[in-house]
């Protein structure tokens, strides 16, 4: 679709939006002329930050040039460009709570740690008692030692491999180093 000068600002969202679609930088221009003030202000009501709000509108924009060719010819425009500015700002609080899960997470297995050190394999009488301690344990409880504590594994990754709930295996790593703390006693 070729328009020439003004006739851009004319033509309606749809036509502009069938002309993206089909590659027009042209059009582009002229969608985002129309809409970058209002999706901005969008961003900025929900996001209480210029600069994040600025940057969330640029990358609905760049989004929206990578999807052109799945825009649907005659669905109406600007309801899809606010549905891509709700699903930005929807995956960014998950990804902040993905985020923040995390941190707890470590600070958790950073108590644990702490808790745990005691297990330290600091000399050879410790480090024999230790090895005949973990070699009476069941296999699960043995493979959660090698994993968590001779493979370094973080939590999550360890509840990964063995697929069991997070939970799951915080609290046998608690059992099982208070069971190792017990029949290590003698080594402290």
């Amino acid at each position: 679709m070729r328009l020439a000068g003004n006739a851009w600002r004319a033509a309606p969202d749809e036509r502009l939006m069938e002309a993206v679609a089909a590659g027009s930088e042209r059009a582009f221009e002229e969608l985002y002329r129309r809409y970058a003030r209002r999706l901005q202000g969008f961003f900025s009501v929900r996001k209480a930050d210029g600069a994040a709000a600025a940057d969330f509108m640029q990358e609905l924009f760049m989004r929206l040039w990578v999807a052109r060719a799945s825009y649907s010819k005659g669905r109406p425009v600007a309801p899809w460009l606010f549905t891509l500015a709700y699903n930005l700002l929807r995956n960014d609080l998950r990804h902040r709570a993905v985020e923040a899960a995390w941190a707890e997470e470590a600070r958790r297995e950073a108590r644990l740690e702490e808790e745990t050190a005691p297990l330290g394999l600091d000399d050879d009488g410790f480090d024999r008692g230790l090895a005949r301690a973990v070699a009476e344990l069941p296999e699960a409880d043995r493979m959660l030692f090698a994993l968590r504590y001779e493979e370094g594994f973080a939590l999550a990754d360890v509840a990964r491999i063995m697929g069991l709930p997070l939970g799951t295996v915080k609290s046998r790593l608690h059992r099982l180093t208070n069971v190792l703390r017990k029949k290590l006693d003698r080594h402290d």
